[in-house]
């Protein structure tokens, strides 16, 4: 499949996309996220773009990609930072910058600036943010080197079970967000003594180990935080890089698995202002749910696990170069996307959602995630696609990509690996199921399903909505919201009315802990079927 660069300003973002895709996956790959309300059917003009240097101005949810490209993508069709730098808590009114107000009588002339931090379970995001105006200077992100302790929440709150063990998890998440923060102020070339303000989200376990908060009750019943209140904290209490006369705010949480991440993206994604209905999926490690109308919304977590992160899988990664993040059938054989390089190496979340999507298109693993007999594919299967059919361990396996040089397999999917991919969709989808049948609705009465997250925003929702990882709605109805806890930290970081929202919106969202609804075992084991 041919592929070509497309470059976004005035962000210097780049990407490397295949022939036929449109510059909204694009965008979306560079992690830019536009405005779509009309879903991509091109009815809105709302993500227009400016192609360079012919000056040429197209809607990036229909023009497809033919060959290298540069563009220019305009503020009006930037999602968030529309939102941020133009509307504030009130549509139509500029941001209020009340928080660098009251730095202003100390600081003067001087830079006030502030920093956003989502803590996610598996990545640490960073944002710099001009705090009289709430623009951002730069964003910056890593791997939560928490992970060496832990791959998941559950694991983090076993550690974290003694006082050292907590510590030890705690120091390691501030020396992260201190590196990040070096980072960025290097970028600017600002000195981190002018940040005043910091904004922290993350789900509960996170926030409690930021904080040192105890988390041994989160992981035994009824799970409960040990304090679901904002706090504000003083810098030099948390030895974080920044002016020692600032104010670090940290989130409210709603409840013990859904915490202050979920209420930020809830108040970016304007949940408390919603009239129709509308689902929020964040997938992860730990994936969180949102499911509102007009008058009622409720929030519940799943332990999704690692394996969409590409961890316990056979050959599986996190999207890095190398890996094959998209998976079509093209001309009876397959196509491969692969992040920064033609070799794959290995399979990334968004791959194995394409992955098992195909599989399950062609016939060759059944909707119990079970790889049919070889013999019974014989006469079903193009040539191609049947002589990728092989074993692996003493197991069925798909051969995803050869080995030019030495013919054999290079990356391959296994049963096993098929089926860590089914456990991880099967707690999204019945915590989906579950929180419907709360509110006495059904997939098609969803009007929108919202997408958030870093992974959310590269899986492909035809491949997701095939498999049963989301509800079976059109695909119009599907839009990608990007990190919208991190934009969600940003605007609580800048505007006091947001903080004022956010409190209201934790305490409105009801939380349904999904493992204790009646009829849990089998909306799971149901949930772990591979069909829409």
């Amino acid at each position: 499949m041919e592929h070509f660069r497309v470059v976004f300003e005035p962000d210097g973002l780049a990407v490397s996309v295949h022939r036929g895709a449109t510059l909204l996956e694009a965008a979306g790959l560079a992690g830019i996220i536009l405005t779509t309300p009309c879903g991509g059917k091109g009815t809105c003009g709302k993500c227009a773009l400016t192609l360079r240097p012919s000056g040429e101005r197209v809607l990036a949810c229909q023009y497809r990609i033919q060959s290298d490209l540069t563009v220019t993508v305009p503020q009006e069709s930037r999602f968030y930072e529309h939102k941020i730098l133009t509307e504030g808590a009130d549509h139509g009114r500029q941001v209020n910058p009340t928080v660098a107000g009251r730095y202003r009588a100390a600081v003067g002339s001087g830079e006030i600036l502030g920093l956003a931090v989502d803590i996610g379970t598996t990545t640490v995001v960073a944002k710099l943010i001009d705090m009289t105006d709430g623009r951002s200077l730069g964003t910056a992100a890593v791997l939560n080197p928490q992970t060496r302790l832990g791959d998941d929440v559950i694991s983090r709150i076993s550690h974290g079970q003694t006082a050292d063990g907590l510590a030890e998890m705690h120091n390691v998440i501030i020396d992260c967000i201190n590196g990040l923060t070096d980072r960025l102020c290097r970028g600017q070339n600002v000195n981190s003594s002018a940040i005043y303000e910091a904004c922290i989200v993350g789900n509960t376990t996170m926030n409690h180990i930021f904080l040192e908060f105890p988390v041994e009750q989160l992981g035994r019943a009824p799970y409960r935080a040990h304090s679901v209140e904002a706090r504000d904290v003083a810098p030099d209490d948390l030895h974080l890089h920044m002016n020692p006369a600032g104010n670090v705010h940290c989130v409210e949480n709603i409840a013990g698995f859904v915490g202050a991440d979920t209420t930020a993206v809830a108040l970016a994604l304007d949940v408390d202002r919603i009239t129709d209905t509308v689902l929020v999926v964040d997938i992860g490690t730990n994936g969180e749910l949102v499911l509102g109308t007009a008058n009622h919304v409720c929030a519940a977590s799943c332990a999704a696990g690692p394996a969409l992160e590409g961890a316990r899988i056979k050959q599986g990664s996190r999207a890095v170069d190398g890996a094959i993040e998209a998976v079509v059938v093209e001309d009876g054989d397959l196509a491969l996307d692969v992040i920064g390089t033609a070799v794959p190496q290995s399979i990334c979340g968004s791959g194995l959602i394409d992955a098992v999507a195909v599989l399950c298109e062609l016939g060759i693993v059944d909707a119990s995630g079970r790889f049919v007999e070889r013999e019974a594919l014989g006469d079903r299967l193009p040539a191609a696609l049947f002589s990728r059919l092989a074993e692996s361990d003493g197991q069925p396996a798909f051969v995803l990509a050869f080995d030019e040089r030495q013919g054999g397999p290079r990356v391959s999917l296994t049963q096993r690996d098929v089926r860590e991919v089914q456990l991880a969709k099967g707690a999204i989808r019945a915590g989906i199921s579950i929180l419907l049948a709360k509110l006495a609705i059904a997939d098609a009465d969803i009007d929108r399903v919202l997408l958030a997250g870093a992974f959310g925003n590269y899986i492909r929702p035809r491949s997701a909505v095939r498999m049963g990882l989301l509800p079976d709605v059109p695909l119009d109805r599907i839009h990608f919201v990007g990190n919208a806890a991190a934009s969600g930290a940003q605007m609580l970081l800048i505007d006091d009315e947001y903080r004022v929202r956010a409190r209201k919106l934790a305490r409105r969202i009801e939380y349904v802990e999904i493992a204790h609804e009646k009829g849990f075992a089998d909306v799971f084991a149901d949930a772990m079927m591979l069909r829409p």
